[in-house]
């Protein structure tokens, strides 16, 4: 397990930055031209909530790919 934990959090990430889009997608969507005070701070919400997320997702997938990229550096000077 412990060798594959920068794969699991590279596809954690990825996963995490679909499932970002999808919740603005679904969630937030188009902001409306004239919206009231409610339905803007909705959106808002919606939006911070899903940006969030991608950015978990992008942190996740960062941390992966360099935990990888470490780990085969080290690998290959130990050789």
């Amino acid at each position: 397990m412990k060798q594959f934990w920068p794969y699991i959090l590279i596809a954690a990430g990825l996963l995490l930055m679909v499932g970002g889009f999808v919740y603005d997608v679904i969630f937030a969507g188009i902001p409306y031209q004239d919206p009231t005070a409610e339905m803007s701070a909705n959106y808002n919400r919606h939006a911070h909530i899903a940006s969030t997320i991608r950015w978990c997702g992008v942190v996740a997938f960062i941390i992966g790919a360099l935990g990888g990229i470490e780990r085969r550096v080290v690998a290959t000077k130990k050789k």
